[in-house]
């Protein structure tokens, strides 16, 4: 596995991260049961993954924390705590709990990464008057390393949080989303996190959209219909296929984490998956050099003016000028 530092964190990491979330929840979304995410979980460590990354609502710390056991130092485990449930604000005592709760169920003394989970831009400023001053304390106690933020991409799909944020000194880390149709992370965010040395895990650089190509022909005649990508892209049965050829991305899946893995400022590429075979598949492009020049430009040409392209549950696209 090529190795990264985070940030400046100084934690030394393996490119590829395990997403313990996700449609999948390592399998237990789709009914795999606890002993097969454990196994996953201890897999991931065998093919050299050394950063995890779960959280509370995820429910998935457990197996995490099972499967972590007898490697426990030898890895990066983050987790996350929501600081809103609905339209309500958690309490700051509840988010300590939170955090609490993570330690149990993790199995550990202490959190590598602490983060709040998908923050929305209406509560940045209370997360930080009113959450930031009450888990510096618990950090002082030692229950967790480094904190980092991560935005809810789905409803935020400007990073209007994470480009606020990124003026503060608050953060360690941060988590974003990131694809060849999503770009707009090269603009807002990473310019600030390279200079202020902040750790990046980048999401989403796969997500449904990539997974399986008709997705993308779909997305590219919205597209096409609203103005904003070329004609012939919706003409074209295969509209990225141009990223598959000899010495390219072996397929689309290929091409997208390749993509994500090289954008400068991206440290770890996280992956979700149930399944070892697919696991294995993604750790692989992960590890592959970048992809031709040529291409990689191609898709900035095409498509780094768009903003919010599917990173929706569904793949289809929920297009932003």
């Amino acid at each position: 596995m090529d190795q990264v530092t985070l940030g400046r964190t100084g934690l030394k990491v393996g490119v590829a991260g395990l997403g313990c979330g996700g449609f999948s929840r390592l399998g237990l979304a789709t009914g795999k049961t606890e002993a097969d995410a454990v196994a996953l979980v201890k897999r991931a460590v065998d093919l050299g993954v050394t950063l995890f990354d779960t959280a509370a609502a995820y429910g998935t710390e457990g197996v995490v924390g099972q499967g972590l056991q007898g490697v426990r130092d030898k890895v990066v485990v983050t987790t996350k705590a929501m600081i809103h449930e609905g339209k309500e604000r958690v309490a700051p005592d509840k988010v300590v709990a939170s955090l609490e709760k993570s330690l149990t169920l993790l199995r550990t003394d202490r959190i590598d990464v602490f983060q709040l989970h998908g923050v929305r831009p209406a509560d940045y400023d209370w997360a930080v008057s009113a959450i930031l001053p009450v888990l510096k304390r618990e950090q002082e106690k030692g229950k967790f390393r480094f904190l980092g933020i991560t935005e809810g991409a789905v409803s935020d799909t400007k990073a209007e949080m994470l480009s606020r944020a990124v003026q503060d000194d608050h953060w360690d880390t941060m988590m974003l989303a990131f694809h060849m149709m999503h770009q707009n992370a090269r603009k807002v965010v990473l310019p600030a996190t390279r200079k202020k040395r902040i750790g990046t895990l980048v999401m989403f650089a796969v997500r449904n959209i990539f997974a399986r190509p008709e997705r993308v022909a779909k997305a590219m005649k919205d597209l096409a219909a609203s103005g904003q990508v070329p004609k012939m892209l919706a003409e074209d049965p295969n509209p990225l296929g141009f990223l598959v050829h000899d010495g390219g991305a072996k397929d689309l899946t290929d091409a997208a984490y390749r993509f994500a893995r090289y954008e400068p400022g991206n440290d770890v590429v996280l992956f979700g998956t149930g399944s070892i075979h697919h696991m294995e598949a993604n750790i692989a492009s992960l590890n592959r050099p970048p992809l031709p020049a040529a291409d990689r430009q191609k898709l900035i040409d095409l498509f780094s003016h768009l903003i919010g392209v599917g990173l929706e549950g569904s793949g289809a696209p929920s297009p932003q000028r």
